[in-house]
């Protein structure tokens, strides 16, 4: 079994998603199968660390992450805000063939490395399995790696995209909080994004499901 995604941990306070119409336990959100514990504002910045199932635990390249023996849940939930899964978790890395080899030797599943610029100007990306969410690992830029202090840095943690099967109504639940749906770079799919009022300390986009084949 190659690893699979069990939780994600942010730097990001319980309220603020709660004010996003997401349902908390505590400082738990439940997104699909993947449990979102926020840490609080003071832990660090952003995605702070991962748990996965059949995983034996350490470092992935700069990206932290453990093991993890719970069982995924049973029964999964949508959001008052129509949030009903997880879509993929995006990590960026200043030398994407020596991330990759880190992933892949921990035992993660790469299903494609896609050798063409992004609409933001990544020239290269590459997608593991995590179960059902994906985590899709970005290259910098040439010139963000030059300007950065060039590619002997680690990799880290950038945002997350959530499932939302009737867009335009999460993006009219949310208000200000989310900018405008638009098409996504995957055929079929739409997208937005929650901006700087919606208070979360990550990026978040919304996508909707894949069409079926």
């Amino acid at each position: 079994m190659s690893p699979s995604l069990d939780e994600i941990v942010l730097a990001d306070d319980p309220g603020s998603w709660a004010a996003c119409g997401f349902e908390l336990d505590g400082d738990t959100c439940m997104v699909g199968a993947v449990r979102v514990r926020l840490a609080g504002a003071g832990e660090g910045r952003g995605v702070t660390g991962i748990a996965l199932r059949d995983y034996e635990g350490g470092d992935l390249d700069g990206l932290p992450a453990s093991a993890s023996e719970r069982p995924p849940p049973s029964a999964t939930l949508e959001h008052p805000n129509g949030v009903a899964g997880f879509d993929h978790l995006v990590a960026i890395s200043p030398d994407l063939d020596r991330t990759v080899a880190a992933l892949t030797g921990a035992g993660l599943d790469l299903r494609r490395v896609r050798e063409e610029p992004t609409p933001a100007g990544a020239p290269r990306q590459a997608f593991f399995r995590l179960g059902e969410p994906i985590l899709e690992l970005v290259q910098e830029p040439a010139d963000v790696v030059e300007r950065s202090g060039g590619p002997d840095r680690p990799a880290f943690f950038w945002g997350l995209a959530l499932l939302a099967p009737d867009l335009d109504a999460t993006v009219a639940f949310l208000g200000d909080r989310a900018g405008e749906a638009r098409d996504a770079v995957q055929p079929g799919r739409r997208i937005a994004t929650l901006r700087r009022a919606a208070g979360l300390a990550v990026p978040v986009a919304l996508i909707t499901p894949r069409p079926p084949r």
